[in-house]
């Protein structure tokens, strides 16, 4: 039977678990809505890989490994206010469940999002002809790399030369708007050339770094937290 201060250990613990579930579910959300709009370019190619998809997959995985946590987190303080051994050593055959679980869904998340950095890299020779033989003349491939370079703030795969030679240009004679900071004037190549605007490969990776470090993060702490938990009910 648990004493009082135990107790307000299990309870301490169990809300922490709670809000990295929490914190997971947002993430999730996060991933599963821009992953639509952030790859939009990357369905309009014809060889990309198959299991490719499956990364659409992980923002909503992500979404139930935190929906999982929340109810160990509920479930936890629940069984601690009953003071029930059973109920505690219940508890913890959930909580070794749920430790597995994490790792899993960790796992096969950083799994898929190394792969997008990986495709991205071997696509750096198409991608960008993508941009030189289909922008602003087809209405998917233009509406794609628009909500790219809107999201990321980027300019074409490389910069603002992707567009360089490009049908676009060479029709308007002007660059995209997102390939330069000042929008009150129009982005021609001499003020794209100046304004160095990043491309949208880098902004990419930097936003799969960063949300692999949330990940490793959540992972971590969701792992320490079930783990110490267990380990203080069965104590």
């Amino acid at each position: 039977m648990p004493d009082k201060e135990d107790e307000t250990t299990m309870i301490v613990l169990n809300t922490l678990i709670f809000f990295v579930g929490a914190a997971s579910m947002a993430v999730g959300v996060v991933l599963k809505n821009n992953t639509n709009y952030a790859l939009g370019l990357l369905y309009k190619i014809k060889d990309l890989p198959p299991d490719f998809d499956n990364l659409t997959a992980a923002g909503h995985i992500l979404v139930a490994a935190g929906a999982v946590l929340i109810f160990i987190g509920i479930l936890g303080c629940c069984s601690t206010y009953c003071r029930n051994e059973c109920v505690l050593m219940t508890f913890s055959l959930i909580l070794l469940v749920g430790i597995v679980a994490a790792v899993t869904v960790a796992v096969y998340i950083l799994y898929y999002l190394f792969e997008v950095e990986k495709m991205l890299d071997t696509n750096r020779v198409q991608l960008p002809k993508n941009i030189k033989d289909s922008y602003g003349l087809k209405d998917d491939v233009t509406n794609a790399w628009n909500e790219t370079m809107y999201m990321f703030k980027c300019c074409g795969y490389n910069n603002y030369t992707d567009f360089t030679g490009s049908a676009f240009v060479s029709r308007t004679s002007q660059y995209p708007q997102f390939c330069c900071f000042t929008e009150s004037v129009q982005c021609d190549l001499a003020r794209a050339k100046s304004e160095h605007v990043g491309g949208c490969f880098a902004a990419v990776m930097y936003s799969v770094q960063i949300l692999v470090i949330i990940i490793v993060l959540l992972a971590s702490c969701a792992f320490s937290f079930q783990v110490v938990t267990m380990i203080e009910a069965l104590i």
